[in-house]
């Protein structure tokens, strides 16, 4: 279970990562096609891509370690509707 868990947050890492950078960049390029505007627009749709990508970086690596420090602290004593 804990090889999946941190199966699905390495997907997930990819995910935020790529999919912005290449959705801004795509977006440029459809605008500069599209409108027929200068390479500037891609320029700037790559940029507002790198931009949101490390922020999704650091937000998921933030949530990660989070996580990490939370796995370590004891578990709280089951309640009444908790037990088994």
């Amino acid at each position: 279970m804990k090889d999946l868990n941190l199966l699905v947050w390495i997907t997930q890492l990819g995910l935020t990562v790529a999919a912005p950078l290449a959705g801004f960049t795509l977006v440029g390029l459809w605008l500069r096609s599209q409108f027929g505007l200068g390479k500037w627009v891609v320029i700037v749709g790559c940029a507002v891509g790198f931009i949101s990508a490390v922020t999704g970086l650091r937000s998921t690596l933030r949530m990660l370690g989070d996580m990490e420090a939370r796995k370590d602290q004891p578990k709280p004593p089951a309640s009444f509707n908790e037990h088994e």
